[in-house]
């Protein structure tokens, strides 16, 4: 079963209603290096699980699909 990972927003004030992200742990990662998945308003969002304070990346749904596909093909070695 995958860990699911619920983040307040960072915008949200303290007495209005919160919007939170799901993060997902990809199933494919190792015990000590994991990937996080979340999706946004059509974005979709990467961060590393070890460091979820630090930089994210964010793709479109159709750039994620396409990066998904080309890593399935082996496109990057």
């Amino acid at each position: 079963m995958q860990a699911e990972i619920w983040v307040k927003s960072s915008r949200s004030a303290t007495n209005l209603n919160c919007v939170q992200l799901r993060w997902h742990k990809s199933s494919r990662s190792h015990v000590n290096g994991c990937v996080e998945v979340a999706e946004r308003l059509g974005e979709v969002l990467v961060r590393d699980s070890k460091n979820p304070g630090g930089g994210v990346l964010k793709f479109s749904e159709l750039q994620f699909r396409l990066f998904v596909d080309a890593v399935k093909a082996g496109e990057f070695g």
